[in-house]
């Protein structure tokens, strides 16, 4: 998809292809900042015109769905008419923690029950035992 880049100051701008950045990086204009999400800094330019983005959310119940999508505006020639293109330029997916906090109690839940319930099958049921004299 697109590759976050920032300046020599360590300010945002505009991604760019993953081409370019390799690019960048081979001809040692660029550094690695993080891996994830992948950043690029570049170490001689200082500021930059950017473009308007916009963040875009999908919430789910077990997933949530990120798109970082460019604002563009564009003017049918024919009709006049404005309307929007949104050109995606990078894509995630957040996973919930719910459904696993409920798998491991669960597991933990049947562990449990294992261990109360082992090596009991033969004996007497004891459950009448407390009762005062």
């Amino acid at each position: 998809m697109a590759v976050f880049v920032l300046d020599k100051q360590k300010r945002p701008l505009m991604p760019c292809t993953e081409k370019r950045a390799r690019l960048l990086l081979k001809r040692g204009r660029a550094v690695v900042v993080r891996l994830a999400p992948f950043t690029i800094r570049l170490k001689d330019r200082i500021g930059g015109k950017t473009q308007p983005l916009r963040l875009s959310l999908d919430p789910g119940s077990k997933t949530t769905g990120i798109a970082l999508v460019r604002d563009v505006e564009r003017i049918d020639p024919d009709t006049g008419e404005v309307y929007r293109d949104a050109p995606v330029l990078w894509l995630a997916e957040l996973t919930h923690r719910g459904a696993r906090i409920r798998e491991a109690l669960t597991t933990r839940r049947n562990f449990r029950r294992a261990r109360r319930h082992r090596k009991t099958r033969y004996r007497a049921p004891r459950f009448l035992n407390r009762t005062r004299r």
